[in-house]
């Protein structure tokens, strides 16, 4: 949906950097996948197509935050 948002923090080495992947667009969403030592966070339309894709290594991460979109954006 519209609004969410997922905020990761990797260490990049004596500091760390954040990044954030968002659903830019309505109908898209943001989904999250950890598979062989990867985070990988995508922007997806709604027949599944990835639009945007960041991805960390697994051990570098040090946080991801997801933020659903709050209900009052969907009635728009």
């Amino acid at each position: 949906m519209k609004g969410d948002r997922v905020e990761i923090v990797v260490d990049v080495g004596g500091s760390t950097r954040t990044y954030e992947v968002a659903a830019t667009k309505a109908g898209r969403r943001v989904d999250v996948r950890i598979v062989r030592g990867v985070v990988e966070v995508s922007e997806v339309t709604r027949t599944g197509t990835a639009v945007r894709t960041a991805r960390f290594i697994a051990s570098r991460t040090l946080a991801l935050v997801e933020y659903p979109a709050d209900g009052s954006e969907a009635a728009d």
